[in-house]
This record gives C-alpha cells, structure tokens and sequence, in this order.
C-alpha cells in the first residue's frame, strides 16, 4: 500500500485541495479575542473576520501540534499496514517538528515493521503548501515513498520564500524588529521585505518605502533567481488585490500560468499581520 501523507495546518493549502490529493492536513490552534479556535480552513472564524479582529488591535496568539496529536493522526494509517510521511512546519519556526519526531518514536515502537517519515520543510506558510504539492507530485509519479523523501530533503532548500508586511508592529509584537523601528517605520511608510533562510528561520532583508515599492522587490527576486517554468503560489492577509496584481506581473514576465493564490492562515498570520503578501516558488538555493 502507499504511505499516508501528512502535513500540518501551517501549509495554508485549502481544504479541498487535501481532499483531492489524499492529503491529511492536521490543524494547530490559535487563541485571538479570548476564544480558542482549531485551524480549519476559516469554518470557525472566517479569515476576513480574523484579519478584522487583528486590524481592530486584537492580539492572536498560536500553539503548536502536540505529539499526542501526531499519534492520532497517523495511529489509523499505521493499523491499515501503510507508513506515514509527515512534512512539518519549519523547525526555526514552531516545536511542531520536535512533536512529530516524538510521534515517530512512539509509533515505530508500537507498529514494528512500519516506518514513520517525518521531514523538517524549513518552509512557512504556502511555501511549506508548494514542498507538499511537489512532494505529492512526486508521489503521483510513482516514486516509492524512500525516493519521495529523499527527493524532497535535495530540494527544499530551493523552495524560496519572499514577502512583506504591512503593519510593522506586529513585526514588533513576535520580536523580529524593535519597537523604535516600528514606530518610525509605520510614520514613515517603510516597508520591510524578508524572506525564509537555509535553516529555515526568518530574516530581513531589505527595507523599501511604500506598498508599490515592496510588492515589485517581491517579484524582483523572483526575477533573480527563479530556474524554470513552474507552479508558482502566493499567500496574503486578507489582500488579494496585491496577489492578482504579483499574479499579472509574474504572468506578463514568464508566461507561467499555473500561479494558485489562498490566504495566509491564523496561524502565520498572527505574526505576520493583516495584508501581509508572500511570493513562493522553485529557484537557486534561498
């Protein structure tokens, strides 16, 4: 039988992409207004109504996957006698792949004979969506699980990862830039550009003046160092006029086509912030 495929919520990947692709996406949790929510597409708490809620002030915070929900998940593939690969979010970012690794030791005790694959993306949001389409992919191709692994450990690291914000503060808020520098950046309209490094972590890279300015340094870079036609995918919080418009961009420059836009998630995007816009796609190493 084929393994079962795993990833978690953090992929940003719509709902009915997993059912199409006999995907299993597990959901981390996130608690904004006082209320907890699980990550489940927007059924709970629509994304615009999340965005709002951020946008008003409202703070969101986020947890990550426990091992005992790793266990869950993959206990039912592992009793029909077919192994799991799970693809988490990057460990830079989230103890969810420590949570996995657990899982593995477990289960692998418990279910000898079967293997359990569990993979560090170094990837966010749908970056870590674009490892797991082309992951699957691969699958689809008829690559035995050992080779879809293996195919995936070579090319993460060319999974690369551009985006910006819009508010800096909450930026701020996750420690990634001082409050001085939120302060004079949100007076003087400056608009940080970060992307995901080697090791999976996130850094800034560039700071430009203006909405207009960080949208074109996205497709800059994709410029610089994008290697063949492909698909190509882009988040956003709550501002889809920007990503059809990177979307136009891309396509008026290389003829790609097959370009899948979906929201960044809660779990992101409570770090990120309201109208933060990501660009993903295959190049030379990040």
């Amino acid at each position: 039988m084929t393994a079962a495929y795993f990833t978690d919520s953090c992929c940003d990947l719509p709902h009915s992409y997993a059912e199409e692709r006999d995907l299993t996406i597990v959901p981390m949790s996130y608690r904004v207004d006082g209320v907890d929510y699980v990550d489940d597409y927007g059924l709970s708490l629509s994304y615009h109504d999340f965005y709002e809620k951020l946008r008003a002030g409202i703070p969101s915070s986020t947890s990550q996957v426990t091992s005992a929900q790793y266990e869950a998940a993959f206990t039912p593939a592992l009793e029909a006698g077919r192994d799991v690969v799970c693809l988490a979010f990057s460990s830079a970012l989230s103890s969810t792949y420590e949570s996995a690794l657990l899982a593995k030791r477990n289960l692998e005790e418990r279910y000898p004979g079967r293997s359990v694959y569990v993979i560090d993306s170094l990837c966010a949001s749908m970056g870590q969506g674009l490892l797991t389409h082309l992951m699957l992919n691969k699958r689809d191709e008829g690559l035995s699980t050992q080779e879809v692994v293996a195919w995936v450990e070579e090319n993460k690291g060319r999974l690369c990862h551009w985006f910006t914000v819009y508010d800096l503060n909450h930026l701020k808020r996750g420690g990634r830039v001082s409050a001085t520098a939120a302060f004079f950046g949100t007076m003087l309209s400056i608009k940080p550009v970060l992307h995901v490094d080697d090791q999976g972590r996130l850094i800034p890279m560039e700071k430009v003046k203006g909405r207009a300015r960080s949208v074109q340094s996205l497709f800059d870079h994709m410029k610089q160092t994008a290697q063949e036609n492909q698909t190509i995918f882009i988040s956003h919080g709550d501002g889809e006029a920007d990503a059809l418009r990177l979307k136009e961009m891309i396509q008026q420059e290389f003829g790609i086509q097959d370009i899948r836009i979906n929201f960044i998630g809660p779990i992101v995007g409570s770090h990120s912030g309201p109208d933060t816009l990501a660009l993903f796609f295959l190049g030379a190493p990040r």
